[in-house]
Parts: structure tokens; sequence; C-alpha cells
């Protein structure tokens, strides 16, 4: 097993820790092929109820090892690179699919540099917690590419479309502050209380009715490709769904008797 994506489960939160702090966490195939076991395995394990995703040592990722991409210029032509570039980007996109079919949340933590497909990968997340000494870039054009890793799909509808090129297009580096701003990070909190403020938000959403939780996620992410009549169809029948809970009786009595619901999960 490799180690280049720590995997913890702890109580109901689960992590997955990019872990390659000498190279800012770059990318790697062990870690994006961990990355996919790992997102199998708690997928249907009802006691995970929250995901944190995050960087060990002083970065959240890098993006890409640029410096292996180098060594590969010198031992292959183009048409070798566009077939062996092709494939791994498409080995990506399993993770990025189990990520968003989740039917828990997701939570980005980040420190440090975030850039390239590390950016991406966030904007893949449902939420996000940054440190102040956070920063940003999608980067991809400083090497002479344009971004993978679902980056120009999530960009756009978090962001907006104008600004969207102004991030990939110039490749500017921006702060924590910034990213908040442009609803990239849902809170900037101190780098000492990054894990602390994280998990507080993690374990608030594992209290919640799992189910409905999982059913809003859905409605959300399918939002942007349905029509108006489609999408109001797909509520009624979400909500339906949830009204046969035992966290949704628990909710409307709670709220009857004026007292705090105990969700279960179930």
């Amino acid at each position: 097993m490799t180690d280049h994506l720590l995997t913890e489960i702890d109580g109901p939160i689960a992590y997955a820790t990019f872990n390659r702090p000498e190279t800012r966490n770059a990318l790697s195939l062990e870690m994006r092929q961990r990355m996919g076991e790992f997102l199998t395995e708690i997928e249907h394990d009802d006691s995970v109820r929250c995901l944190i995703l995050r960087g060990s040592g002083d970065h959240f990722m890098a993006g890409g090892d640029v410096k292996s991409m180098a060594e590969i210029v010198k031992t292959t032509t183009a048409a070798e690179r566009r077939g062996m570039f092709e494939a791994r980007i498409h080995n990506l996109h399993p993770m990025i699919f189990a990520l968003r079919r989740l039917r828990k949340p997701v939570i980005g933590s980040v420190q440090g540099g975030c850039a390239g497909a590390g950016l991406s990968f966030l904007l893949a997340c449902d939420m996000a917690v940054a440190a102040d000494n956070a920063f940003f870039t999608l980067a991809y054009i400083h090497i002479g590419t344009s971004p993978d890793a679902s980056g120009t799909f999530f960009l756009p509808r978090t962001v907006g479309m104008k600004k969207a090129m102004e991030i990939a297009m110039l490749g500017d580096r921006f702060d924590a502050a910034t990213a908040e701003s442009l609803g990239i990070v849902n809170r900037v909190v101190p780098a000492d209380n990054l894990a602390v403020e994280t998990r507080a938000l993690a374990d608030r959403l594992a209290a919640g009715p799992a189910h409905a939780i999982g059913n809003t996620k859905e409605l959300l992410n399918a939002s942007l490709g349905n029509s108006l009549e489609a999408h109001l169809a797909r509520e009624a029948e979400s909500f339906a769904d949830c009204s046969t809970t035992e966290d949704w009786a628990e909710g409307v009595t709670a709220f009857a008797e004026k007292r705090k619901p105990q969700f279960k999960g179930r």
C-alpha cells in the first residue's frame, strides 16, 4: 500500500491526506489509485458521515509533478506524450466522479499552496476551509497547458465565467481572503486553528440527517443540468424519500416539541 495518500477513519469522520510533503504533495499515480480505493471503501460505510481532504506538511497540493514531466520531454515524442497524458488524465476521472457521487459531505482543508490539480480537487469538494496562510493558483497556463481534473467544469460554476477566464488564462496567485470572496472556500481561519475548525465543521455535518444531506448533495449537483420542470419533480421525489426516514420523523417531532433533534443517520 502506498504512503503517498494517508487514509484514516476517526469516528464518523474519514481523512484522506496527500502525503508527499517533499514535493508539496504533487500528484502521483499511487496517490490517485489509493484515493479511488478509499472512496470506494467509505462510499457504503454508513458509519462514515463526512470526508476531509487535506495535505501533509506545509501545503495542500502543488498539482502535477512538473519535474517528472520535464524528464518525459527528454525521452518521448510529441505523439507519445499525447497518448501518455490523455491516458493519465482519464485515470483521474473516476476519483472526481467518486468525490461528487459520495453521499457524504467532502471538506477540503487547505494550508499553504493549493495549485494546479490541487485547486481542481478543492473545487470538486463540497465545502472548504482555508488557513489564513493559504494561497491559490490554477497555474496550468505557466507550463503551457490547459487545466484538467475538473478545474474548468467547477471553476465557472463557482466564480462565474469572466472571473474563471481570468484565473485560468492568467494563472495569477491569490490569497485566502480572495478565495473566500470568490466562493472557492467557505471560511478562512488562523493557520494554527485549521485542523480544529475543519473538524468542527465536519462534526456538525456528521451530526446531521445523513440521508437528507446525501439527497441535498445530489440535488445541488444535478441542478445546473436540469430543466426547472425536471428539477422540481426531482425535488418532490427527494422530499418524499426523506419523509420515510427515522431522522425526518425525529426532525419534525423535535420541531413540534421545541427541542434540538437527535439525528441517528437512519
